[in-house]
């Protein structure tokens, strides 16, 4: 049996989400590298839960118009993390490594699924992981963030 997906059809949107717990992590991996042609494909849905010890990419995007559903091409790869403490991440989430604000998420890439998702932010200033200093270990953390776009 299958229904009709809330959020494609507009009946739920990100306000949908009164309050949620942060979800963190650590970098497993630390990646360096951009592209100006990745052609990422944000899916529709607006969120994912992620699970403890799940591995999923972090990939950034200085795309202004990166939301879900959009393409997108200019990324800096930073790294792949474990999830910790487990949750609901959502479009428009403030993004930390180790305590520094860096961006919002912007939407989900399911190129790589079932082995993991690409999780896609977007920032000011399209960095790398190792231009931004990121290190095995560093922690990582979404934050519910209701002012920010989707």
């Amino acid at each position: 049996m299958s229904g009709r997906d809330p959020y494609h059809a507009g009946l739920v949107g990100a306000d949908f989400y009164a309050a949620k717990r942060d979800v963190s992590g650590e970098l497993a991996v630390v990646l360096q590298g951009k592209l100006d042609n990745r052609g990422l494909e944000l899916i529709e849905p607006i969120s994912r839960a992620v699970n403890r010890g799940e591995i999923h990419e972090l990939i950034l995007t200085d795309d202004p118009e990166a939301t879900p559903g959009r393409r997108v091409d200019r990324i800096a790869y930073l790294g792949f993390f474990e999830v910790v403490q487990p949750g609901v991440i959502l479009a428009g989430d403030e993004f930390f490594v180790d305590e520094r604000p860096v961006g919002h998420l912007a939407g989900f890439d399911s190129t790589h699924l079932p082995n993991h998702l690409n999780v896609v932010i977007r920032v000011a200033e399209r960095l790398d992981g190792v231009e931004r200093g990121a290190a095995p270990g560093s922690r990582i953390r979404f934050t519910h963030s209701r002012s920010n776009r989707g």
